[in-house]
């Protein structure tokens, strides 16, 4: 470790070993930090970052023990070897989709591999042959529990975590097990996860659109319709709302947490898309009465494994256990010890720092090229938002585009039946291809926005 690279642990809190390990490891992720470079002594770095040598030293330990650095009696310690092999691009010679968010394989497929060997190796026979129980996934909600450890959710224990088949399997348990009576309705915001509205559909309940602006949803407009429509649940997104980017402010979040508590409304804060720092606290952190949590692996790790979960409010996770029990029994035990395995296995960390630096490589390639029209993007999500510039219309620039070989999202995707949508477009980072074809792709779209195709209609 050069005098040139040094870790800012000024914002580290307490956990200042974590952060020191995280620092290196995303060091090595975009290669600050190359293999077989020399890392400076315990009591150097210690001096340098104004820390004690144990906090250097457990987090040298720690990442020794993931594979991430080696240490050799009287030599020091070095940045390892790369221990995982990544699988080749796709090819996509036609058409590039930028649809929806594809990682990038950065040792994943390694490490499933090798987790469902030892699955095979060490699953025994009553696991094969016995519908699961909440026993069974235990050690996985403790292995998430760790996962989510430096997340501002909120206090809950792994106990109390309850597992599902994705995250969009844990909006529509949310929902059954919260939504009452013979017309219950549902909040979103006015561009949102369509995904909201399809599990509102199956539980037979509307979805009325929250007005925005840009610290989040309006608070005045959500409680009117809460009192005009029902409304029993708000679904949000509020460290990346899905198109836009937009995070909900922090105190936005005390408002509308304010309100819940005195309206007794239900908010469910999915958090897929945010694989990096968050901005502020969970509304589950704010409301634990009446906020539910619901992230998963699929946006930072493998959408594959189908793992996801939610914290429930402490008086609901017997509801909701009952809810997950009735849709099917939970987790089949061969996928919970295949996941536990792949969580558990020490170059995970390693691998998630890795695509975490290959989405924000990715984005700010997008950025380089696009950032000179009206672009919402965050290095650490693999979207951006596009509002197109005067001369396009959005159906006609997601048909020049496809014409062009890329394929995009419409706003309108994004908003009610009966909602309005501004002209703009969701760009997804296709990780799945390499860094010449991705280019290529957004500098077509680039080429499309400095020549609008003005019509004139007769």
């Amino acid at each position: 470790m050069g005098t040139n690279w040094l870790p800012d642990l000024s914002n580290a809190g307490r956990s200042k070993y974590k952060a020191l390990a995280n620092a290196i490891r995303d060091g090595v992720a975009v290669g600050d930090l190359r293999s077989g470079e020399k890392l400076l002594p315990v009591r150097e770095l210690a001096y340098q970052l104004s820390v004690t040598p144990g906090t250097v030293a457990r987090a040298y330990s720690v990442l020794t023990e993931e594979g991430v650095l080696s240490a050799g009696v009287g030599r020091g310690t070095f940045v390892a070897e790369t221990t995982t092999r990544s699988d080749p691009s796709y090819d996509w010679p036609q058409i590039l989709s930028l649809r929806s968010p594809l990682l990038p394989d950065m040792g994943q497929g390694e490490l499933i591999r090798d987790a469902m060997r030892k699955t095979a190796d060490t699953i025994g026979a009553r696991d094969l042959l016995s519908y699961p129980t909440r026993a069974m996934d235990l050690p996985l909600r403790r292995a998430l529990r760790r996962w989510m450890s430096d997340l501002p959710v909120g206090a809950f224990t792994a106990e109390e975590l309850v597992l599902t088949h994705g995250a969009q399997n844990a909006l529509l348990m949310v929902m059954q097990t919260v939504l009452k009576g013979p017309d219950p309705v549902i909040a979103v915001e006015e561009l949102t996860y369509t995904g909201f509205r399809r599990a509102a559909a199956l539980c037979n309940a509307r979805a009325v659109a929250v007005r925005t602006d840009e610290e989040g949803p309006v608070v005045a407009d959500l409680e009117r319709l809460v009192r005009e429509e029902g409304v029993q649940l708000f679904c949000t997104s509020s460290e990346v709302s899905n198109p836009t980017v937009r995070f909900t402010s922090a105190r936005r979040r005390q408002e509308v947490a304010q309100l819940a508590r005195r309206l007794g409304l239900h908010i469910v804060d999915d958090d897929c898309y945010s694989i990096g720092n968050h901005q502020a606290e969970s509304y589950y952190s704010l409301l634990p009465e009446r906020g539910w949590y619901v992230s998963s692996l699929s946006k930072a790790l493998t959408p594959a494994l189908r793992v996801g979960y939610v914290v429930p409010p402490k008086e609901y996770v017997a509801d909701l256990e009952r809810t997950a029990h009735f849709n099917s029994f939970g987790l089949s035990p061969v996928l919970s010890d295949l996941a536990l395995h792949f969580m558990e296995d020490p170059r995970m960390l390693t691998v998630a720092a890795k695509v975490r630096a290959r989405i924000s490589e990715l984005v700010r390639t997008a950025v380089n090229h696009l950032g000179a029209y009206d672009l919402s993007w965050n290095e650490d999500v693999p979207l951006l938002w596009l509002r197109l510039p005067e001369g396009w219309r959005t159906a006609s620039f997601l048909h020049a585009a496809e014409s062009s070989g890329v394929l995009l999202r419409s706003a309108e995707d994004f908003a009610l039946r009966d909602g309005r949508a501004p002209h703009a477009v969701r760009i997804a980072v296709n990780g799945m291809v390499d860094q010449e074809r991705f280019e290529a792709g957004i500098l077509r779209l680039a080429e499309l926005l400095d020549n609008p195709q003005e019509e004139i209609g007769v």
